[in-house]
This record gives C-alpha cells, sequence and structure tokens, in this order.
C-alpha cells in the first residue's frame, strides 16, 4: 500500500520571528556590594528575571501529568499492545489526549490566552495532513488550542525530532501515541516514516499528522484534505521553554486555516513541491500583512466551518482537565508516600520505558514491529493455502 504521504526533506522551520528579553542592571557606585539594593542582589535579580511562578506551575504541572500519567495510566495497557492491538490504541489514544488537554486549560483558564481561529476550519473526523509554519518551538502544542475546538486531540500525530522521546513522562507518552520521531536526515528517515504511514492506513487511524515541512509529496488514496495553518501572535511570542519558565505565555494566538481537498492537489512530485513553496510564500505574505495591519488574519474573528464544539463544551472540558490532572498528580504523590508497592511498581515502571527505549529505540517501533511481523506472517499462510 503507497503511504498517504511522503516528505520532500529537508524539513523547514518555516518563517520565524526572533525575539528575547534581556534584563540590564547597572550602576553599582557608592553601593556596597552586600548592601540592599547593591551589587549584591544581582543574581536573585536576574535569577527573577529568568524565572516565575507562573512559568514553574506550568512546566512542572506538566510534567508531573505526564510522568504519573505514563506510569500509571499507560503502562498497564502496554501488554494489550501485544494481545489486541486495536484495543492498545483506541485507549492508549483517548489517554493521551486527556493529557493534551492540560496545557490547553493551563494557557486559557489560568494564564488568560486569547484564542482566534479564521478561514476554513476543520471538518471533524476526516483524515487530514497539516502543514503549520513553525514560528516558535512550541507552536505544535499550542496547535492543541485549536484542534480541541475543530477537531479531536486523540487524532493528531505529530512528526518531532527523535531526541524528545527520550524525555520523561512526555517522551513516553509520545511513544505510546505512536508520534513519528525522525533525525531530520531524509536519508535515515524516508522508510521509517513510510513505514509509520503505512501501518496507520493498515490499521485504519483516522489520524491529522502535523509536519513542518517546506515540501510534500501526497500519494494515495488514504487522505482527504491538507490543511494549511498560519499561526501569529499579535502581541507577545514565546520563542523556547525558557520563554515560558520565564512566565512569558501568549497573551493571543490567532489561527487562520486553508483546507485543500485532496482532489484539487497536483499529482506530480515536482509539481507538489513547487505547490508547497507557493503555500509558503503565500505564509510569508499573509503573515507580513497581519503583523504590519491590525494583527488579524480575517476581521470576522471566526471560521468559515463553525467548530465541533461549543465554547461552553470547550470550556466544560478545560475545567474537568485542569481539576482532573490536578487531583490526580496529589493523589499520585500521596500513594507513593503511603504504600512501598506503589513505589516498586513506579520504578519498575521506569525502567520498562528506559530499557525498550534502549534495546528496541521506542513503543512505537516496537508497535510497528508487532504488526509487521503479523502482517507478514498472515500474508505468508495465505498464499501456503490458495
Amino acid at each position: 500500500m503507497s503511504p498517504p504521504l511522503a516528505a520532500a526533506w529537508p524539513l523547514s522551520p518555516g518563517p520565524r520571528l526572533h525575539e528575547g528579553l534581556s534584563l540590564r542592571l547597572r550602576g553599582c557606585a557608592g553601593v556596597g556590594a552586600g548592601s540592599p539594593g547593591g551589587c549584591g542582589l544581582l543574581p536573585l535579580l536576574r535569577l527573577r528575571a529568568m524565572v516565575s511562578w507562573k512559568g514553574i506551575y506550568f512546566l512542572l504541572a506538566l510534567f508531573l501529568a505526564s510522568f504519573f500519567g505514563s506510569i500509571f495510566m499507560l503502562s498497564p495497557f502496554l501488554p494489550l499492545m501485544f494481545v489486541s492491538p486495536a484495543w492498545y490504541r483506541w485507549i492508549t489514544d483517548r489517554i493521551v489526549a486527556t493529557w493534551l488537554t492540560l496545557p490547553v486549560a493551563l494557557l486559557e483558564i489560568v494564564f488568560g490566552a486569547k484564542v482566534v481561529i479564521t478561514g476554513d476550519g476543520f471538518i471533524p473526523g476526516e483524515r487530514s495532513v497539516i502543514i503549520m509554519n513553525h514560528r516558535t518551538r512550541m507552536d505544535w502544542m499550542f496547535l492543541w488550542n485549536c484542534l480541541l475546538r475543530y477537531s479531536y486531540l486523540r487524532l493528531e500525530k505529530i512528526c518531532l525530532k527523535s531526541s524528545l522521546k527520550s524525555v520523561p513522562g512526555f517522551g513516553w507518552a509520545m511513544q505510546v501515541a505512536a508520534f513519528i520521531f525522525i533525525q531530520r536526515k531524509w536519508e535515515d528517515d524516508k522508510n521509517h516514516f513510510e513505514n509509520m504511514l503505512d501501518y496507520f492506513c493498515d490499521i485504519h487511524e483516522p489520524l491529522q499528522l502535523l509536519i513542518f515541512p517546506e515540501g510534500t509529496d501526497l500519494t494515495g488514496n488514504n487522505l482527504d484534505a491538507i490543511h494549511d495553518i498560519t499561526v501569529a501572535y499579535p502581541q507577545n511570542i514565546p520563542q523556547t521553554e525558557k520563554h515560558l519558565l520565564n512566565g512569558n505565555f501568549p497573551k493571543e494566538i490567532h489561527f487562520h486555516v486553508h483546507r485543500y481537498p485532496v482532489q484539487t492537489l497536483p499529482t506530480s512530485r515536482e509539481e507538489l513541491q513547487l505547490w508547497c513553496q507557493k503555500r509558503w510564500e503565500e505564509k510569508e505574505e499573509r503573515l507580513q500583512l497581519f503583523y504590519e495591519g491590525e494583527k488579524y488574519f480575517d476581521v470576522t474573528g471566526r471560521s468559515i466551518i463553525p467548530p465541533c464544539k461549543s465554547e461552553l463544551r470547550v470550556l466544560v472540558v478545560k475545567c474537568i482537565s485542569l481539576l482532573y490532572w490536578t487531583l490526580f498528580t496529589l493523589a499520585m504523590f500521596v500513594l507513593l508516600y503511603l504504600y512501598s508497592f506503589v513505589r516498586w511498581y513506579c520504578v519498575t515502571a521506569v525502567v520498562i520505558f528506559v530499557v525498550q527505549q534502549k534495546i528496541f529505540g521506542g513503543l512505537e517501533i516496537i508497535e510497528l514491529a508487532r504488526h509487521r511481523y503479523f502482517n507478514k506472517r498472515q500474508n505468508g499462510y495465505g498464499r501456503k493455502t490458495e
């Protein structure tokens, strides 16, 4: 089966806007180094400039939820991968999706971020590739604010650099969710990329794959549409995790969506590369008009296709997510403190996550290998019976 997507490498981060935050402290003349207000306070002031309680709370809440979620919610279902892969994917996708709502809840409820979505919107449940400009290192996470309203978070798969799979908690959950990890070298990634896409097609997973390519080659009959998303930040732009740690959360996030049905796309590789390059040129023009103008993509502030969830429903989901993950994290600390078998289970699960990656390369690799092995056996048995 030919894959629905094969990326023409190298991946490109797309347009970027580099902004930084610096603190300059001057003038200590006549003030003792150890005196209040003197240079003795410089390390403390620098530390306060680097971190904030908001940033610490945000990152710590996400890390603890992902760590304990991987240990106590995902790891019990790992054996199901070998017994019933379909049920394994159905359950784990929904568990991971519950965690994906947490950063949305924190950004919007706790830190007051405003989300504006314009353009074509999404048709829920359709199989699509999402191409998006890469303005910050956190765009892929901010996209969840959009998908929570217009799609289903359990369908999203992200193409990420392979080093992220080693991050405790986050990386383990991404492996279970079968995200596609790449080395950023098409010669090394091509087979794995196509094998993962073949696997999703074989199990009829209606995924929405997020990539940041400069060119994309689309073939086969397993795709419904391309969603071309332009993201912009009209006020402040947190470039990296350090900006979030400093409490620099986006005040507004604007998404503009163009939906291209697969029937409208060119079929040859060369024409598709030109098509993608044209989309990036349009993004650059759109972003230039955004930042030089009134800082909106569409004066209506609404999408053509209405969201599949009302704002009231989204608010309920965010509130439940915030409450659940807060209580869940606290409960895990209590159980770890009270019961030795919980501590032993936690240690065992951590060892399993670490060792399987060292030996096999990740849970998504094991899942793919299991699928290909049994497919090969079934095909071989089918040929023998003919």
